[in-house]
């Protein structure tokens, strides 16, 4: 994929000028290393994808790496570069030290943010969104595990494992079959792959992703894959509710119930929601986002405590049902972990719970 620039600095395609240090992130396909890149002596992230373990071919892999590379956005995480190596394709990228918004939840914030905090975090990932709309892009997996932070507080979007490149069409409004994403997170429209669907269904994500940052789970994070998936075609849409959601503002609740509209024509664009009054007063991130980061261990520490709490949690799941009842009653579900952007093991779970 050649060598790709990063201001005026280049990257190299050789998997020798990198070392790999600790895991920070993990999905059904995917690990993400922070790694040094030893010619700069700089850190930066490597998402490593098991290409065996991926559901789309290598092409459209290395076509989506190829887009990445292309972002050029305050508020969008972007590809140096990428390669293969054996049977992983390595993609290089900034190194983001504090992780996701739901890696900080998980660890430090269980119950979710402030509303400044959650101001500020929502009007970067729209700004991003709104430039990835611009030219022709849906991002497919708006959640807080893809707001990714920095110890300065800067806030990007992350992973396009999932996105699509709809530029070449020249038609913007092209609609998506493909059933791509996270059930919680999911448009309704998407869920009905004959309905196909459009950017709009980025915008239900994003509305979702405001209820995750303001309680510290997405809804109905705790039921069942087909559950979720019935409860989001047949309920009414989620929102803030007038009396346990005191502390939230008018304009907050008006502006998530804006964006989880079941039809999508009636949804605003990335654009007009951000001239809503919720974003009006919204302060800069370096000044309400970096508080959120004092005092907390090192990224890798804090994703060794999550995955050794998955490990966990996979155990209980093993144990007879009247154990795991009595075990997991004050234990609540929360995302799929940041960086995820498999279907595969969501799909095969809907298949089990179909045939109970």
């Amino acid at each position: 994929m050649g060598k790709s620039g990063h201001g005026k600095r280049s990257y190299s395609v050789n998997a020798n000028d990198y070392k790999l240090l600790e895991e920070i992130g993990y999905g059904a396909s995917a690990t993400v290393f922070r790694a040094i890149y030893v010619p700069y002596n700089e850190v930066v992230a490597i998402k490593c994808l098991d290409l065996d373990r991926c559901n789309s071919n290598l092409d459209d892999i290395r076509r989506e790496a190829q887009m990445m590379s292309l972002i050029d956005h305050a508020n969008v995480v972007r590809a140096f570069c990428s390669f293969v190596v054996d049977r992983n394709l390595w993609v290089v990228m900034p190194f983001m030290a504090e992780g996701s918004c739901l890696h900080l939840m998980q660890t430090a914030y269980p119950d979710g943010f402030e509303e400044p905090v959650i101001c500020s975090i929502l009007k970067e990932s729209l700004k991003a969104l709104e430039y990835l709309h611009q030219h022709g892009h849906i991002h497919r997996d708006v959640k807080a595990g893809n707001i990714l932070l920095d110890t300065n507080g800067v806030v990007k979007l992350a992973d396009f494992g999932v996105s699509a490149c709809m530029f070449d069409s020249g038609d913007r409004q092209r609609s998506r079959n493909t059933f791509i994403g996270t059930p919680c997170w999911m448009a309704p429209e998407v869920m009905l792959p004959e309905k196909g669907y459009n950017f709009k269904a980025d915008i239900w994500s994003f509305g979702i992703t405001a209820l995750e940052l303001a309680h510290g789970h997405a809804p109905f994070s705790k039921y069942p894959y087909m559950k979720v998936l019935l409860m989001t075609l047949q309920n009414a849409p989620p929102g803030l509710d007038h009396d346990r959601d005191k502390k939230f503002s008018k304009s907050f609740k008006e502006m998530i119930a804006m964006c989880l509209v079941k039809d999508p024509a009636k949804r605003p664009t990335a654009e007009k929601l951000l001239k809503h009054s919720f974003f009006k007063h919204a302060k800069p991130p370096e000044l309400s986002v970096k508080k959120l980061l004092a005092d907390l261990p090192p990224l890798w520490n804090r994703v060794k405590t999550l995955q050794l709490r998955d490990d966990a949690q996979l155990a209980l799941k093993l144990l007879p049902s009247a154990q795991q009842e009595a075990i997991s009653q004050n234990e609540y579900k929360r995302g799929v972990s940041a960086w995820n952007f498999d279907i595969e093991d969501l799909k095969a779970q809907a298949a089990l719970e179909d045939q109970d």
